[in-house]
């Protein structure tokens, strides 16, 4: 074999392994992919939503709800939230409460960033984060660019 067939190979293989590990956080669950963050992170302590919306901060009241909706899932390992939580998570963050939350939850809804998952959550409406939506909060509230 070449050197070129070689280091395409490696390549093919490291995308493997990382594709392979990522299906093992998926299966083991929201909350011990959250512990190995914080882990990884370096300490075990946890991060607030104050904390997590500073480092991170949203530009508008509709990013700042889809913010709250993605530290609930990847820093306090629930599968989904409903509003009420949503609402817990404004709170804790010492954050103005929209005026009609539900608008911005449609807004996050019609953008890709939110869903509604099959099951209810205690018998309440639930939300997820998508994964467009988990992108566009990770790469500092903006669109990802790049084509195919």
């Amino acid at each position: 074999m070449t050197a070129s067939t070689d280091e395409k190979l490696d390549a093919i293989l490291e995308a493997i392994k990382g594709l392979d590990a990522r299906v093992t956080r998926i299966e083991a669950g929201s909350s011990a992919a959250s512990v190995s963050r914080n882990a990884a992170a370096g300490g075990s302590k946890k991060r607030s939503v104050k904390e997590f919306l500073l480092e991170n901060p949203p530009a508008t009241d509709i990013q700042r709800t889809l913010g709250i909706g993605y530290f609930l899932e990847m820093h306090l390992g629930m599968s989904s939230f409903t509003r009420a939580e949503l609402e817990k998570g404004y709170s804790d963050a010492k954050e103005p409460m929209p005026s009609n939350i539900g608008v911005n939850i449609r807004h996050c809804i019609k953008q890709g960033h939110l869903m509604e998952p099959d099951e209810k959550k205690n018998n309440k409406t639930a939300y997820v984060v998508t994964r467009s939506g988990e992108q566009f909060v990770a790469g500092g509230y903006k669109k990802p660019t790049g084509g195919k």
